[in-house]
């Protein structure tokens, strides 16, 4: 499996909300570094969790999408006529 990346510009803006968190619930300063090591763990660690859901839920919207179409196919059929 791909390992989880982020751009660079994701990465920054991720960064900034744990600091930010850090600090507004914890009451604990945490540098860029300490951040971005902490972002990475949860990206190791548990971000396959948070990627698999993902691709449940998709997978259940597809899925809809599919049984839709199928319905809307089964009311454009003609009937057909034995004789």
């Amino acid at each position: 499996m791909a390992e989880i990346t982020f751009e660079p510009e994701q990465k920054a803006a991720l960064v900034e909300k744990i600091q930010s968190y850090c600090e507004q619930q914890l009451d604990l300063e945490v540098g860029q570094f300490d951040a971005e090591f902490l972002l990475d763990f949860f990206a190791d660690e548990i971000g396959a969790f948070y990627y698999n859901q993902g691709l449940k839920d998709a997978q259940a919207v597809v899925q809809s999408r599919v049984d839709n179409i199928a319905d809307d196919l089964y009311e454009i059929e003609k009937p057909v006529r034995w004789r």
